[in-house]
C-alpha cells in the first residue's frame, strides 16, 4: 500500500523530534497517539472511551472507539449490552471492551493547537526523565561545561544535553565566571523537581578535590594511593591526607609530582588554593602532628572518649599552629575529625601546675594529711580518692619516705572518707526518692543514683528506658567541628560498654526482655560476623585468582 505525504510527514517529525531531544521515537509517537485521542474526544464527546494507534512504519493512525459490555447500557457512547457485544465477538464477556473503529478526521485549528500543546507537554516531560536519568547515576563525578547566564550570584551552566546549576556558597570566593567561560564542577545532587530535574553543581565540595587529584595522579586512579580524608577552606587553603598500599611508592611524592607539576594543576583549577598533602597514619596522635604541619609540635594529648587532643607546641610556634584566623588548626581538626586545643609550654607547664596543686589540695582534705603527703601523693601519679582506698597496699608502702603504717593509714583514711560520701549521697537519694531497686544494678553507686534523680530518673523502669547516649553522652560532627553533648553520668568514671550492660540489667529486671532474647541477639550477631568473614575470605580468594590468572 502507498504510503501518504501526511504519514509520511509524521513519521520525519517523530524522527526530528526524537533526535533534537534525545529521546526514543516510540515516545514521540505515543505522545502524538495521545494528541489525537484528545482532539478526537473534543469532537466525539469527552466521556467517549477513543483509542488512537500510529503504525511505526507507515504512519497510518488507525482510531477506535472503546465501549464497556455490559449487562444493560446506560450511555451508547461508552458502552455496549451483552447481547449486541457476542455478535461482534462471541467469546465477550462482562467487563471487556469491543473497540468500535471510528472513520478518519480532519483536525479544525482549535484541535490541532491543543494536539500540538499535548505533543509538547509529553516531549517535555520525557526529556525530563531522559536527563535526570542520565544525571542520578553521575553523582560524584566532575563535569564539563559552558556558563550561560549568572543569576544573583547563581550560575546556569550549560552540559550540552542539560543544565545545571552551582549556587553561589558552590563556587570558589572570588571568582567571577563570565558568559561563555568554560567551568568544571562536581556533580553532589541530582533532585526531580517539579520544573524538572535540577542538577547541583559544586566547585567547594571536598570531594572536587579528590576528582581532580584522581586525574591528574596516575597512582590514586589506578587505587596504589588511597585519599583518606580531606579538609578545605575554598579558595584560600586545603589538606588532604594520603596513604600508599605501595611501600616502595611515596603517596605525598606522587602527588606533589616532578617539579610540583600535578598539584600545580589542580591549583590552578582552584584559583590558586595552597594544598597541604599529608602522609595518613593509623595512630591518631601521628596523624595530627601530621596534619598541623607546618609547625612543629612537642608533645601530645589524647582522650579518646571525647576525641579530643591537647598538642603543646613551642612558643614561637603558637601563631603558626594556629594559623591565620584559626585556619591551620581549623582544617586540621576537620582533616583528622579531633577537636584540637593548641597550648605553647608555658601555658601546659601552668597547667599541669594547676592540675598538680588541685590533687594534693584534695588529698590533703579528705585523707587530714600535711601539705608535702598530699604533694607527694599527687607527683606518684594518684588522681583519685578511689584509687588510693583500693590500690594494692605494697603501691602506697613502696612510696620514698612512707612505710607499711603509713600506708595502712592512708588507705584506711580514703575508705572513710568514702563511706561518708557515701552517706551523704544515700541520704540524698532517699530525699530525691529514687529507688532501692537500682543499687541490683552492677555498678551503681548512690551518687549515680543522685545524678540519675536530679533528672528525673527514679524507678528501674526510667533507668530501663534510657540509652547509652543518655547516661554517657555523646559527640557530633557539625560545620567541620566535633561538639561533646554531655550525659547523665557523664561526670563519672563511666564507659559506654558500661553503660549499655547496665541498662541491659535494667531492662531485664523490668521484664522488657528476658535472657533468651539476649541470647537470640547475640547468636544471631555472631552468625552475620561469621557471614561477613566468609564474604572477606571469599573477595580474597577471589583476588588472588584474578592476580594468579
Amino acid at each position: 500500500m502507498a504510503v501518504s505525504a501526511n504519514r509520511l510527514e509524521l513519521l520525519q517529525i517523530a524522527d526530528a523530534v526524537a533526535r533534537e531531544k534525545s529521546i526514543d521515537r516510540e515516545i514521540v509517537l505515543t505522545a502524538m497517539a495521545d494528541a489525537i485521542q484528545k482532539a478526537a474526544r473534543s469532537r466525539y464527546g469527552t466521556d467517549t472511551n477513543i483509542r488512537a494507534d500510529i503504525n511505526p512504519k507507515t504512519g497510518e493512525i488507525h482510531l477506535q472507539r472503546l465501549l464497556e459490555v455490559v449487562e444493560e447500557a446506560e450511555d451508547y457512547g461508552t458502552q455496549i449490552p451483552l447481547t449486541l457485544a457476542l455478535d461482534r465477538n462471541p467469546d465477550a464477556k462482562l467487563g471487556d471492551f469491543i473497540a468500535d473503529p471510528l472513520p478518519p478526521m480532519d483536525f479544525g485549528r482549535i484541535a490541532a493547537q491543543s494536539a500540538k500543546q499535548v505533543i509538547v507537554q509529553k516531549v517535555r516531560e520525557a526529556e525530563r526523565d531522559r536527563q535526570f536519568d542520565e544525571y542520578k547515576d553521575r553523582i560524584g563525578e566532575i563535569v564539563n561545561g559552558t556558563v550561560k547566564r549568572v543569576e544573583y550570584g547563581n550560575v546556569i551552566v550549560d552540559l550540552g544535553r542539560g543544565e545545571a546549576i552551582i549556587r553561589r556558597d558552590e563556587m570558589i570566593p572570588r571568582e567571577v565566571p563570565r558568559y561563555g567561560d568554560r567551568i568544571r564542577a562536581y556533580v553532589y545532587d541530582v533532585r526531580r523537581e517539579q520544573r524538572g530535574p535540577q542538577i547541583f553543581l559544586s566547585r567547594t565540595h571536598p570531594q572536587f578535590m579528590v576528582k581532580l587529584f584522581t586525574m591528574e595522579v596516575p597512582e590514586i586512579y589506578d587505587g596504589i594511593i588511597t585519599i583518606k580524608s580531606v579538609a578545605r577552606d575554598p579558595g584560600s587553603r586545603a589538606k588532604i591526607a594520603v596513604i600508599s598500599s605501595d611501600s616502595s611508592i611515596d603517596p605525598v611524592g606522587a602527588c606533589v609530582g616532578m617539579r610540583g607539576s600535578r598539584v600545580q594543576a589542580v591549583v590552578g583549577e582552584l584559583q590558586g588554593e595552597k594544598i597541604d598533602i599529608i602522609p595518613w597514619s593509623e595512630d591518631p596522635a601521628s596523624f595530627i602532628v601530621n596534619a598541623l604541619q607546618p609547625a612543629e609540635v612537642t608533645k601530645v594529648v589524647l582522650d579518646e572518649d571525647a576525641e579530643r587532643i591537647d598538642v603543646v607546641v613551642p612558643d614561637d610556634q603558637l601563631s603558626l599552629a594556629i594559623g591565620r584566623r584559626g585556619q591551620n588548626v581549623r582544617l586540621a581538626s576537620q582533616l583528622t575529625g579531633w577537636d584540637i586545643d593548641i597550648m605553647t609550654e608555658n601555658e601546659e607547664s601552668e597547667r599541669r601546675q594547676k592540675e598538680f596543686n588541685e590533687r594534693s589540695q584534695l588529698f590533703m582534705d579528705a585523707l587530714d594529711v600535711d601539705e608535702m603527703v598530699g604533694q607527694v601523693l599527687a607527683s606518684e601519679g594518684f588522681a583519685a580518692i578511689e584509687e588510693l582506698a583500693y590500690v594494692e597496699l605494697d603501691e602506697i608502702a613502696s612510696i620514698e619516705g612512707f612505710d607499711e603504717e603509713t600506708a595502712e593509714e592512708i588507705q584506711m583514711r580514703a575508705r572513710e572518707h568514702l563511706e561518708r560520701l557515701e552517706a551523704e549521697m544515700d541520704e540524698k537519694r532517699r530525699g530525691l526518692g529514687v529507688s532501692d531497686e537500682l543499687r541490683q544494678i552492677d555498678g551503681m553507686t548512690s551518687a549515680m543514683m543522685v545524678a540519675l534523680g536530679e533528672d528525673g530518673i527514679k524507678t528501674m523502669e526510667d533507668f530501663a528506658g534510657c540509652a547509652a547516649d543518655d547516661l554517657v553522652g555523646w559527640s557530633e560532627r557539625q560545620n567541620g567541628q566535633t561538639k561533646r553533648f554531655e550525659g547523665i553520668l557523664s561526670g563519672f568514671d563511666l564507659s559506654r560498654v558500661e553503660a549499655e550492660n547496665m541498662v541491659v540489667q535494667a531492662r531485664l529486671a523490668a521484664g522488657w526482655i528476658t535472657e533468651e532474647d539476649l541470647a537470640a541477639q547475640a547468636a544471631e550477631a555472631e552468625e552475620a560476623s561469621e557471614e561477613e568473614v566468609a564474604e572477606d575470605a571469599e573477595a580474597a580468594s577471589g583476588d588472588e585468582n584474578g592476580e594468579t590468572a
